[in-house]
């Protein structure tokens, strides 16, 4: 079945448009102008009429995790709440009005920053008016800090004289007892107090996900879900969700370890090999080195300027760190790494130089987020061939923090994307879904504006920094592709590539910068399949 989309804006690469193509068997055939495809096509060919809409290849999130959006979609949704007070309201609302909560209530999305009465992190006593009896374990909008109620800190059996763990710290009030606070490895210890969601529900929530990420454009998501000790839950739901045929998008697994004997026997298992399929594959050893800005627990170099004495967390000692790539290098499998600050990208590029020895980064290992950097990092980011895969949209929340943590100078050479780019670092963009949405419109706006939607900072975050619109769709497109192996194949809108695409209700290379997280998606194609349509086009 062949399928022709003419009338269109077809973007092909910078500088280069059509106005239609064809497709046949999931993949791009032929590009060109309306009368070369219509002579191409054949006589039974279903025709897409895309009225000079603008056509781009599907967007791929480089970083994100969908099982949380899934979960989000589907829980308490903390992102809008605007005070302490609204997260109490908003937990007496969700407990009253589900019978099942009362087996205990996760959440997330929180920011104290946003919150207009007191700009602190939650804590136990503000659960509490939410509820004594019933256990509560409310997550950041990061995921590297959440709080807790009396009834989770009961349930975990954690009191004043509990061990702190390894990697992370739960925070203690002044008489010495537990104040509801953990971060970094410290959530392990409470995260159970929640009874566990079954795998049918889970497969209904990644459904969701799935759904709603096509209706934003995405047809392709590295989606770190996959980690130790879940028993390879995700990793079960992706393999029987593509047996069914139900996965309008295509999945590549970033799978989590901290511990060297449980990765090792991972690749032991075979489950790498196993686990595959036209929309489905394995992908690399996910690390995480710090936290985040946002909760003080991304790892600096030096005190952070609004907190004297803390300089973060290291999630996972140099040691660990070593042993788990020097596995990966030898087994053939990609690393990206979770580093904020600029501790934390220090020390992984200490350790990527001891992985590589010199040689070329050929496996393609690479910083996730890499934020909070000096410009001697950069250059040896570059010079190394380190991918980073990083998230624009960050700079909405960010750009009103950075220099309050960690100073102007530092500030000032940090989430630089461009120069990344133009010192050799393959850069692919995404979101971190859920701590963002995973629309990729607004994180194209950030890169090109470098402000956020209502206009912050005057003059864009780290001037200098911005891309053109151009530059952004290809971080989104065929950087993500390179960021997974698959450059030659998906991410342009070329002959011989996968017939992944949009189409957009506006044209962001010619509106306003400022317009550009405005747009949508009319219709979505994955493999030459409508997997999601907002009006028909034919």
């Amino acid at each position: 079945m062949q399928t022709a989309i003419v009338n269109a804006k077809i973007y092909i690469e910078p500088g280069h448009f059509e106005s239609a193509l064809l497709v046949q068997d999931g993949a791009i055939a032929a590009v060109g102008s309306d009368a070369e495809i219509r002579r191409l096509a054949h006589r039974d060919a279903r025709v897409l009429d895309a009225r000079r809409n603008l056509v781009l290849p599907g967007m791929n999130d480089s970083h994100q995790h969908l099982f949380n959006i899934g979960q989000r979609l589907s829980t308490l949704d903390l992102s809008g709440a605007r005070s302490i007070g609204d997260v109490i309201e908003m937990g007496r609302r969700f407990v009253a009005e589900h019978p099942e909560a009362q087996q205990g209530v996760y959440a997330a999305g929180w920011n104290q920053d946003y919150f207009t009465d007191e700009k602190r992190l939650l804590q136990r006593s503000d659960l509490d008016q939410i509820s004594q009896s019933i256990p509560l374990y409310f997550v950041r909008i990061c995921g590297h800090i959440a709080a807790a109620n009396t009834a989770a800190l009961r349930k975990a059996g954690i009191t004043g004289q509990t061990p702190q763990p390894e990697g992370g710290r739960f925070g203690l009030a002044p008489d010495g007892q537990p104040d509801g606070i953990f971060n970094e490895h410290a959530l392990d210890m409470i995260a159970d107090v929640i009874p566990p969601v079954t795998e049918q529900t889970w497969k209904a929530w990644v459904r969701r996900a799935m759904q709603y990420a096509v209706s934003v454009g995405l047809t392709s998501v590295q989606s770190n879900d996959a980690q130790q000790g879940d028993g390879m839950l995700a990793v079960r739901v992706m393999q029987q969700l593509h047996d069914e045929g139900s996965m309008p998008l295509r999945y590549r697994h970033q799978i989590s370890f901290s511990s060297q004997r449980e990765f090792s026997d991972f690749l032991r298992s075979g489950v790498r090999e196993k686990t595959q399929g036209d929309r489905l594959a394995f992908g690399p050893l996910k690390l995480f080195k710090d936290g985040s800005l946002g909760a003080r627990t991304a790892l600096l170099r030096s005190d952070y300027r609004d907190d004297p004495g803390n300089r973060g967390v290291e999630a996972l000692s140099q040691e660990e760190a070593l042993a788990l790539c020097e596995t990966a290098q030898r087994s053939g499998m990609q690393v990206v790494t979770h580093v904020i600050g600029d501790g934390a990208v220090e020390q992984m590029l200490e350790i990527y130089e001891k992985v590589l020895a010199g040689g070329k980064n050929t496996l393609r290992h690479g910083l996730v987020h890499c934020q909070i950097t000096d410009a001697q990092q950069l250059r040896r980011i570059g010079s190394m061939g380190i991918l980073t895969l990083v998230q624009p949209v960050f700079i909405h929340y960010d750009s009103h923090i950075a220099e309050s943590r960690v100073g102007r100078e530092l500030t000032s050479t940090s989430y630089a994307f461009r120069t990344l780019l133009e010192l050799g670092s393959p850069v692919s963009f995404g979101t971190d879904a859920p701590v963002e949405d995973c629309n990729p419109f607004p994180c194209l706006a950030a890169a090109v504006t470098r402000t956020d939607p209502q206009g912050f900072p005057e003059g864009g975050f780290v001037p200098g920094q911005n891309l053109s619109v151009e530059q952004a769709v290809d971080c989104y497109t065929a950087g993500s592709a390179y960021a997974e192996g698959k450059e030659n194949t998906k991410g342009r809108l070329k002959p011989g590539y996968m017939a992944d695409l949009i189409v957009l209700d506006r044209d962001i290379f010619t509106l306003p910068s400022r317009d550009i997280g405005d747009a949508r998606v009319l219709l979505t194609m994955t493999g030459g399949q409508i997997v999601f349509e907002r009006e028909s086009l034919g």
